[in-house]
């Protein structure tokens, strides 16, 4: 028969079952093991149907049995149970659930899963899926089997009552021979411990040997368990934590978010997390292991926690390895928040020593969160350590001998100037570490006494003594050839007097004043091209570094007084190159050869005068 013109033929997508199960295994799940993980998610799921069918049966009156021998992998359970209408529609169509039906759909926020793709995880480890399955509906429903396989080809048989005298599903594997490391018997109770030790519903484990089935999950979430006494609830929630996490956490914080139906624990960590490394959290969903680095729990911030938590209304994504970015999650994330927020409060009010050990720890995650809440600066601002010229000591401390505070923008401007401004009894603080420029500025709004000025060269200089006029007079000659021996630098070189004397000469530079003048010379080596036009019109007058020398120190005083020109302005080099180094900034090329230069200059001068 010829199809009329202009009219097409509806055709069915034909599945690749072997390229689909590939796809799975390398880019939605992460590992084979998830196979065991969907085979629980299905029973539970199915036990949560039963019971919805069977309201008053005790919570313990149907369960989830597991076997391994080495040879098969079997999950049995006592739940809802399939038609064979069911199978044919729920096992045979690739993405459709038995949690999407009509007739349920009201209750979907019970289920665990919600893909439909879940069973097709068991061709991970292996060629044959066999279901046995009994429906809890209709009390004669007959048994009905199923046998589905990597080809993508499946049977099903309708067996008397009889071939399943209970209602309820069986999930039978045979493993290939290259998954014996997802199938073994160790490892099947392992994994069964992995992901359902939170799980709701009994869930016990047999491995062929004959002995009684091992629990595998004997006890509630340790939150949900009651306890004798107060104290007997947090060593209770400490020692889980460190069980699950392998460290001995500083405290714990109890999680309870009844909208959500989220219960948990937060672990302080008790030693300072290294900059760019991220802890997960471990989230369960229904009591179902879901993710073991699950990040997105809670604001980047808090990084100074690990948390376990169980929630209801969490959605997974389609792999159920991590959470789906939704309303809901973003609504959990600031509720924990607020949490943890709480929690340094209840400390700083009510116990110093704990929030002392807390600050030692995480005082940089405290930075960053008192950036932006205006309530955890005002509790925890004054007790915060910062670097300043009187050593690692909080603001309040500092406050308290100046009330005039002052701040680089950045650490090697507090190196350069530290010592000189402590002698000066200048009160600087270490500006350049992420947050705290921002937060010492900030301090005027918890201490109003106290005032806050950004540090620069004129504030230094102008607390450095003076030479005497004849000094000044008496060293001119050698200031000159100084000036002229650095003018490549663009460094001007001045004598004071300051403390301590030990110091020969001190480098004033900032860093806006060194890109300024990279910004000159290079419009000046591009002039003509565009390039050197913008560079040009950015330009403003470039202020120049200041090399001031100390009169107090015996090395200035011997090299002031050199008549022999060359060596005036290697010693001059000699002293810029040493301040340079002091300052721990970056060298430029020049002043690396500079400093190379001048001390070969002043070695060979050393010998030749022995000589």
């Amino acid at each position: 028969m010829t199809l009329p013109e202009n009219t097409a033929a509806d055709r069915t997508f034909q599945v690749d079952l072997r390229g689909l199960v590939d796809l799975l295994s390398h880019h939605l799940y992460s590992s084979p093991r998830v196979y065991l993980r969907e085979l629980l998610q299905n029973a539970v799921d199915a036990l949560t149907a039963r019971h919805a069918l069977e309201p008053a049966a005790p919570a313990d009156a149907f369960g989830i049995r597991l076997y391994a021998d080495g040879a098969v992998v079997r999950v049995e359970d006592d739940g809802v149970g399939l038609t064979e209408a069911d199978v044919h529609t729920f096992l045979a169509t690739i993405g459709r659930s038995s949690k999407r039906a009509e007739k349920i759909a009201e209750q979907r926020g019970d289920f665990i899963g919600q893909f439909g793709i879940g069973l097709l995880s068991c061709f991970l480890v292996a060629d044959e899926i066999h279901v046995l399955s009994r429906s809890a509906r209709t009390p004669d429903a007959p048994a009905v089997e199923w046998r589905g396989r990597g080809d993508g080809s499946y049977t099903v048989h309708v067996l008397p009552a009889s071939a399943r005298p209970r209602p309820g599903t069986t999930v039978t594997l045979t493993p290939r021979a290259d998954a014996g490391e997802w199938t073994r018997p160790a490892q099947v109770h392992a994994l069964a411990r992995h992901f359902g030790s939170l799980l709701r519903h009994p869930v016990t484990f047999d491995d062929g040997t004959g002995g009684p089935g091992a629990p595998v999950n004997p006890e509630a979430a340790p939150w949900a368990r009651t306890y004798p006494t107060p104290g007997a609830r947090s060593r209770a929630l400490a020692a889980y934590g460190e069980e699950v996490f392998g460290f001995r956490p500083l405290d714990t914080i109890e999680l309870d978010l009844p909208a959500v139906g989220l219960k948990g624990i937060a672990c302080v960590l008790p030693e300072t997390v290294p900059a760019g490394r991220s802890h997960g959290h471990r989230v369960h969903v229904k009591g179902m292991l879901l993710s073991e680095q699950a990040e997105e729990i809670l604001p980047e911030w808090a990084f100074f926690v690990r948390c376990v938590v169980d929630a209801e209304s969490l959605r997974p994504t389609a792999s159920r390895e991590s959470l789906y970015e939704d309303d809901t999650l973003a609504a959990v994330r600031d509720a924990l928040a607020e949490r943890l927020r709480a929690w340094i409060a209840r400390a700083a009010a009510s116990d110093p020593d704990l929030l002392n050990r807390f600050l030692q720890a995480h005082h940089l995650a405290v930075k960053s969160l008192a950036v932006h809440d205006d309530e955890i600066l005002r509790m925890l601002l004054p007790w915060l350590p910062f670097e300043t010229t009187d050593g690692h000591t909080t603001l309040d401390e500092f406050a308290r001998t100046h009330r005039t505070v002052l701040v680089t923008s950045s650490v090697e401007e507090f190196r350069q100037v530290a010592a000189i401004a402590s002698a000066a009894g200048l009160g600087v603080v270490n500006g350049g570490y992420t947050y705290d420029r921002e937060l010492v500025h900030r301090l005027p709004e918890i201490r109003s006494e106290v005032t806050v000025a950004d540090l620069d060269p004129a504030t230094l200089t102008a607390h450095l003594d003076p030479v005497d006029r004849e000094t000044e007079l008496a060293a001119a000659a050698y200031l000159a050839q100084a000036r002229d021996a650095l003018a490549v630098f663009d460094c001007d070189v001045a004598l004071r007097t300051f403390q301590p004397a030990s110091a020969p000469a001190l480098l004033v530079d900032s860093r806006e004043a060194r890109h300024e003048r990279t910004r000159s010379q290079l419009a000046r080596e591009q002039e003509g091209g565009l390039w050197g036009d913008i560079l040009g019109a950015l330009r403003q007058e470039a202020p120049r570094a200041q090399l001031i020398l100390n009169q107090l120190n015996p090395l200035v005083r011997t090299a002031v007084a050199i008549d022999e020109p060359e060596l005036a302005r290697t010693s001059a080099e000699a002293l810029y190159g040493q301040a340079a180094l002091l300052s721990r900034r970056p060298l430029r090329p020049a002043e690396s050869s500079l400093i190379n230069r001048s001390f070969l200059d002043l070695l060979a001068h050393a010998l030749r005068k022995d000589s």
